[in-house]
């Protein structure tokens, strides 16, 4: 366990669960490395207590319900909300950029609101869950919008708004606290950034940094648009969500701005469109053209599970991290 004292590693809700933080990081380049190195640290930790570190977001096999670690608010989670807090042991990542106040958040969150269904489907990583095929590219975003406060975020029209939301849960007893703000993206809790929730914990390295390219970017050109951002209709939002979590990059997409269909890669070559403003400002346009034709030529974790699951393939394999 000497490798892990320089690393900011945290326990998680279920004891199957464990979370990595890198440290705030200015281009992709870093970012790929602390991930590596991370990575590779709590593998080989992990197999000297003989367990395996997967890249992976659900549990593929053994049981629904999983061990609370023993932490306080983590046994209040448990004791309030019961088997749904013991049943999530899903894995995903977050990536936070930061921004200037709370206000700039909000803003910001509303403008990414439109995108997060196709970042969802690039990143998907959770087709099989305790050995079964569960016909859905991310089985995790449908485990985790059942939390009360979860999935899709609403148009937030201010600061006042997103905090008389979560003072109405409070009050109602839906949250624990503001923490439980699980959705896909908001304003931090604890840090002065944007937090975007929606991914799945990506297959690979590769793919986590262009996540978070991606992410950075949209944020960028977010901030050079002085609008609160498009509104969108919810019910058009829900349903790019649902497909996005259902077919992944292997399906359609919905347009949510004119409620239309599309095929999924258009909806990512749309996304990277958006962005390039911004990608050739962080000098990464490169490397995410790169990134994406690898994902859409190879598959995202979710083709890639899927595939080996058919095959009779080891599932374990394909998602462990190497030491």
């Amino acid at each position: 366990m000497e490798d892990l004292k320089d690393l900011d590693v945290a326990l998680e809700l279920t004891r199957a669960m464990v979370e990595i933080n890198t440290p705030v990081c200015q281009t992709s380049s870093e970012l790929r490395a602390h991930l590596t190195d991370m990575r590779s640290k709590l593998a080989k930790a992990a197999a000297e207590e003989g367990a395996r570190l997967l890249a992976i977001a659900v549990p593929p096999h053994g049981k629904a319900a999983q061990s609370i670690t023993n932490k306080r608010r983590y046994l209040e989670l448990a004791a309030r909300w019961g088997l749904l807090a013991r049943e999530q042991g899903v894995c995903g990542c977050h990536v936070h950029v930061d921004v200037h106040d709370k206000e700039t958040a909000v803003r910001v969150s509303n403008h990414l609101r439109p995108w997060l269904p196709t970042l969802l489907a690039l990143t998907a990583n959770s087709p099989i869950y305790l050995e079964q095929d569960t016909g859905f590219a991310s089985w995790r975003w449908l485990m985790a919008t059942r939390w009360p406060c979860a999935g899709p975020p609403p148009y937030l029209e201010s600061v006042e708004h997103y905090e008389a939301l979560v003072a109405m849960h409070m009050a109602a007893g839906t949250l624990l606290d503001e923490q439980m703000v699980y959705w896909d993206v908001r304003p931090s809790t604890h840090l002065p950034t944007v937090e975007v929730r929606v991914s799945d914990i990506p297959l690979t390295v590769d793919e986590t940094v262009l996540l978070a390219t991606l992410i950075r970017a949209l944020v960028m050109t977010a901030l050079d648009q002085g609008t609160q951002g498009p509104t969108l209709e919810p019910e058009v939002l829900r349903a790019a969500y649902w497909l996005a979590a259902r077919d992944g990059l292997t399906g359609n997409a919905l347009d949510v701005l004119k409620a239309e269909p599309m095929p999924m890669t258009k909806a990512v070559e749309g996304l990277r469109q958006y962005v390039e403003p911004a990608l050739q400002e962080l000098g990464d346009s490169a490397m995410v053209d790169d990134a994406i034709q690898r994902v859409l030529a190879t598959g995202n974790g979710a083709v890639r599970q899927r595939k080996a699951f058919r095959e009779g393939a080891n599932l374990i394999a394909l998602t462990e991290v190497k030491p």
